[in-house]
């Protein structure tokens, strides 16, 4: 995209970037109201209670303001950037590294703000490589950032405080956190311990999660006897034992059948539906973000392209405008067999986001 970090960004510039993505969500959309969303170029905004003195939201300081009242999760500016080495291949160029090494800075987050409200489901999306795994691993408090502000419960996630990691979540579609030789419900007692969860709200929880995802037989059996489905089910319930406030959910759907991804929609839905339960989704499937979110950040290299409504993802920066005219030769065309075709482009956005 070039320039620096603080260019601002114009519907002119992002509207090649999000024109895929933009194919792909409008045929999942409905004939209903549209509000259209906004960049990340809204004017200042100043929040205070009390005697706290506060700054704009261009000034990049997160306003102290009641807990009841303040979003759950706040970012202000937040950049990681990388130090990657660089060598040619061959025994040549391998030697010469080890004395002389070359490095490139790779800045895997520039300068990302948003907030996320109490109790509201966010779209977090972007294609490989956006950085949007990486803004989940800070806001869990897995990596420091390189700079910028984070509050998340009230809490500086890469301090760690035990009061913040007992109340929030991070669940990766690609890892593995129960034990993988030893029956599901024994992981679960592991996790019992180390969130010290008392035991008669213990067997509370494991039933309602039983309910919801139809666990069953599958707490009995050892973790790599499960199928892929199963075992994203019990990772997922795992992961909210301690019934946390915040839940950072990266791809939880990815490699399963249409019919486990439901199943696994719904049970997010209904787990923010009875808990409130702040969450943050990463997902390269739309049907996940059309049944969950109704509002999307969207990032792409790095920096924040669009924050607001799906619909408005849509409105603002869908590159056609389609008109059709009546003859009985249109007519017996199917529907999208045109080349430029919100279908055909559809069908062609995992090969264009990726270029």
């Amino acid at each position: 995209m070039g320039g620096g970090f603080g260019q601002r960004l114009s519907p002119a510039t992002v509207t090649p970037l999000l024109a895929p993505l933009v194919a792909l969500i409008a045929p999942h959309l409905g004939p209903a109201t549209r509000r259209t969303g906004s960049l990340d170029n809204d004017p200042p905004r100043t929040v205070g209670l009390g005697s706290h003195l506060t700054r704009s939201r261009d000034e990049g300081c997160i306003p102290f303001v009641s807990a009841e009242l303040a979003p759950a999760i706040q970012v202000r500016d937040l950049r990681k950037t990388y130090s990657v080495p660089e060598r040619e291949g061959g025994v040549r160029a391998a030697l010469v590294s080890l004395v002389q090494r070359k490095n490139r800075e790779v800045a895997a987050v520039a300068g990302v703000s948003f907030d996320v409200p109490r109790g509201e489901i966010v779209g977090f999306l972007g294609p490989n490589g956006a950085g949007k795994t990486t803004t989940l691993k800070m806001l869990a408090g897995l990596l420091h950032p390189t700079s910028g502000e984070v509050s998340a419960l009230g809490h500086v996630p890469w301090r760690r405080e035990n009061d913040y990691l007992r109340r929030m979540t991070l669940v990766m579609g690609q890892r593995n956190q129960l034990a993988w030789d030893i029956p599901v419900v024994d992981s679960f007692e592991l996790n019992r311990a180390i969130f010290r969860i008392p035991a008669d709200h213990f067997r509370r929880v494991v039933a309602e999660m039983t309910e919801l995802l139809d666990l069953g037989e599958l707490l009995k059996k050892p973790v790599r006897n499960l199928s892929l489905g199963e075992r994203m089910k019990c990772e997922i319930a795992g992961s909210l034992l301690h019934q946390p406030e915040v839940l950072f959910l990266d791809e939880p759907t990815i490699g399963l059948d249409v019919t486990m991804q439901r199943r696994i929609r719904g049970f997010i839905a209904a787990y923010n539906q009875r808990h409130g339960a702040t969450t943050l989704l990463t997902s390269h499937y739309m049907a996940d973000v059309e049944a969950l979110c109704r509002r999307v950040v969207v990032i792409h290299q790095g920096r924040l392209l669009y924050d607001g409504e799906l619909s408005g993802l849509v409105d603002r920066f869908s590159p056609l405008r389609r008109s059709s005219l009546i003859s009985p030769r249109t007519q017996s065309s199917p529907m999208g067999s045109s080349p430029g075709s919100l279908a055909s482009m559809a069908r062609s956005f995992p090969k264009r986001m990726d270029a």
